[in-house]
């Protein structure tokens, strides 16, 4: 039997085991939940659909192939500004924070992963789970479009279990969650294959004002 060993390099890239410290942020859900928006699974379906569509969708995916393409040919310049782009679309210091510390934590595991080129983000403001997240998918072989859909997995993911914790939903409806919003990453990722430069960006007002609000949270359990 043959393993294709590139599917397996996403499968530890997207695993929730990943030592970067995704397991501590919500992006702004933990506020959302806290102030009533979010109550039940079908609210929260229509919350993580609105990011999705008019957030990742347009921003982080399309920004992500152009990482991807860039590191694949050692084009640091554009390297650097999608990077910078992508912390550009980030509306609140909370979220630009997460993508920086993130980032750096990817980094520092990119380097013990035999990636040295991860060496110089280690402490780059600019740093972001995006780029790094590119430079390990370019380097290992994983196809572009695979990478997306295990970038938005990933996220997703992360999502629903923030919220089975948060709202809280059982274990049966998380999966529900996951497995009705996983039909919409394919559709996703070819938008954003095919969107142009011009066409990137998008904005989430909910997301900006849920963080702003988490921001000066009293009592949260998670960082953003």
């Amino acid at each position: 039997m043959v393993t294709d060993l590139s599917l397996l390099r996403l499968l530890q890239l997207v695993s929730p085991g990943l030592p970067i410290g995704m397991y501590s942020y919500s992006q702004g859900l933990e506020r959302a939940v806290d102030d009533g928006w979010l109550t039940n699974a079908e609210q929260v379906d229509g919350w993580l659909q609105g990011l999705l569509q008019n957030g990742l969708g347009l921003v982080d995916a399309p920004i992500l192939a152009r990482l991807y393409d860039a590191w694949s040919v050692d084009d640091m310049a554009a390297v650097e500004h999608w990077s910078q782009t992508l912390t550009a679309c980030r509306e609140t210091a909370e979220l630009r924070a997460e993508d920086r510390q993130t980032g750096q934590a990817l980094a520092r595991l990119l380097v013990n992963l035999e990636l040295p080129e991860a060496n110089d983000w280690l402490k780059r403001p600019d740093a972001t789970l995006g780029t790094m997240f590119a430079l390990a998918a370019a380097r290992w072989q994983i196809s572009k479009a695979d990478a997306l859909i295990g970038y938005l997995w990933g996220w997703l993911e992360n999502q629903v279990l923030c919220a089975v914790k948060l709202v809280p939903l059982g274990q049966v409806a998380g999966q529900r969650l996951l497995k009705n919003l996983a039909d919409e990453l394919p559709a996703l990722v070819e938008r954003a294959l095919n969107l142009n430069d011009a066409e990137i960006g998008g904005s989430c007002f909910g997301l900006a004002l849920a963080s702003s609000r988490h921001e000066m949270q009293y009592s949260r359990l998670f960082r953003s």
